[in-house]
């Protein structure tokens, strides 16, 4: 047997077996979360509803923003059920866009998306969250549909940097680096953002973008940092990357998934998107566990976003803060 012909059996064999995988893992993903673990409501219909009604309220919106709190297992299984749905219903037309990716390995995504490198250099050249697991249907999702990943946010050397010496020292970089962040001078959080920002000694147990592991954020009363702008760099840049890429595919329907705290009350990410796409139509999920889960008082969370997810406390969480 040729040497070509070889290759090719063993590209096959671990083509087959990665789909065994992935799909094995979905079974298993399925078998652990159904529809009694969670619960979705229209804040505008004032009742339940489901994934693709949210889907269907898409067809007149641009960005679908998808905030989340990092470790809820059930959150991960609807996002990736909610990508799904918007592809069976706008096939091609959507794309991913995440916190959990820096500007800067937008390449390495690329390259990974197209088929030209291998799952175990991209997770090391794209710096993955340690939790990387929990994101990883969505990717494989987004590359089986040849869908477009936005690798959205701000590295945290950046934000570290202006954290310390405020947004003119980003104008000290090469300029080279100035691709990966959204362009100076950008706003900072303001109103009642900053107020909740400044009431806040950890946000809803960040994680880091340096070691990829869950730890509080910097207190904002740190001696000679300043967290305000540090956290309005991520808002700008994931705002600026979103804007970027709808300023080039404008009929493209974007699902941004962040950190709640990135997207509830339309604070954050979705004010700083005003400046970028003033026009721009959004809908905001905001996906929560409770412990009053089944019996829910929605109106204790309406003010949180367009639909509101909560989910079943009892379900593992996909790791501990």
């Amino acid at each position: 047997m040729s040497n070509t012909i070889k290759q090719r059996n063993s590209t096959f064999i671990c083509s087959i077996m990665l789909l065994c995988l992935l799909t094995t893992n979905a079974k298993k993903l399925d078998a652990q979360v159904t529809e009694k673990n969670y619960k979705i409501y229209s804040v505008s219909a004032g009742k339940e509803v489901t994934l693709q009604d949210i889907a269907d309220d898409m067809e007149t919106h641009d960005i679908l923003f998808f905030g989340e709190e990092h470790n809820d297992s059930v959150t991960h299984y609807l996002e990736f059920k909610m990508l799904e749905t918007l592809y069976l219903t706008y096939s091609s037309q959507v794309a991913l866009s995440m916190e959990m990716f820096e500007r800067d390995v937008q390449p390495v995504m690329n390259e990974y998306l197209t088929g030209n490198i291998r799952e175990k250099n991209f997770i090391k050249d794209a710096r993955v969250w340690k939790n990387y697991k929990d994101y990883k249907p969505m990717v494989e999702f987004a590359k089986k549909n040849e869908l477009d990943v936005i690798c959205a946010n701000a590295a945290g050397r950046y934000s570290n940097l202006v954290g310390r010496k405020g947004q003119e020292s980003l104008l000290t970089l090469p300029y080279e680096s100035f691709r990966n962040f959204a362009p100076v001078p950008f706003d900072t959080a303001s109103g009642p953002y900053h107020d909740k920002l400044t009431k806040l000694s950890s946000h809803d147990s960040l994680i880091s973008k340096d070691t990829a592991v869950s730890k509080p954020a910097i207190p904002v009363a740190m001696e000679g940092f300043n967290m305000i702008i540090s956290q309005s760099l991520w808002d700008a840049t994931m705002a600026y990357s979103i804007a970027s890429y709808l300023k080039e595919n404008r009929k493209m329907k974007v699902m941004q998934v962040n950190g709640r705290f990135h997207s509830d009350e339309g604070y954050a990410v979705v004010t700083q998107l005003k400046n970028y796409r003033p026009r721009t139509k959004v809908l905001i999920i905001s996906a929560s566990s409770d412990d009053s889960f089944p019996k829910i008082d929605w109106s204790q969370h309406k003010s949180q976003g367009d639909y509101i997810i909560i989910t079943d406390p009892s379900i593992a969480k996909t790791y501990k803060d």
